[in-house]
């Protein structure tokens, strides 16, 4: 099963590599991992996609809360979440080809964020399923390039998992 797991830490050199290091010497697969600074500066929220048993989580998640630049951890596959993915696709596209890429782009809501004779730079954000769905329309037009940033993803509700919890501050949704 996939889980996703929030980690809210230090702001420091080597953070990263400590994190990445705990998963790899116990043999746990990251699928996908993004980190960026969150509130201030003084900390950044990882957000990790594993794949593993409830036991597997439960013992990476106790292990992440021994690491001393983590603040914390929390499972976020245990309740309601919201996760998306952004992904950037260049795709070729020359004659009758730029209608059927347009089309593509639109029946996925989709933004185009970049155009030349040539080719479209597509933005597409949503869930895995949407990103490869798009991918497997897009490929027999001429994929030139893909970039993913792997998911984000926060709590649903009242349950807090970062800087707002620890600073008192409100947050709202949009």
């Amino acid at each position: 099963m996939k889980h996703i797991i929030s980690v809210l830490v230090d702001n420091e050199a080597g953070v990263l590599s400590r994190v990445a290091g705990l998963f790899s010497a116990r043999g746990f697969n990251i699928e996908t991992l993004t980190v960026a600074p969150v509130g201030e500066g003084n900390e950044s929220r990882m957000t990790i996609v594993t794949t593993g048993d409830e036991s597997i989580v439960e013992q990476v998640t106790k292990q992440l809360h021994k690491l001393v630049p983590v603040i914390r951890v929390v499972d976020l596959t245990e309740g309601p979440h919201v996760s998306r993915e952004l992904m950037l696709v260049k795709v070729a596209a020359e004659g009758e080809h730029r209608s059927e890429v347009l089309r593509i782009a639109d029946i996925f809501r989709c933004r185009v964020v970049d155009a030349t004779a040539g080719s479209f730079i597509i933005e597409v954000t949503g869930g895995s399923e949407k990103l490869d769905a798009c991918l497997d329309l897009l490929r027999p037009l001429g994929l030139v390039e893909v970039v993913r940033t792997g998911r984000v993803a926060i709590s649903r509700g009242a349950r807090e998992t970062g800087v707002a919890a620890r600073t008192g501050s409100k947050t709202t949704g949009a």
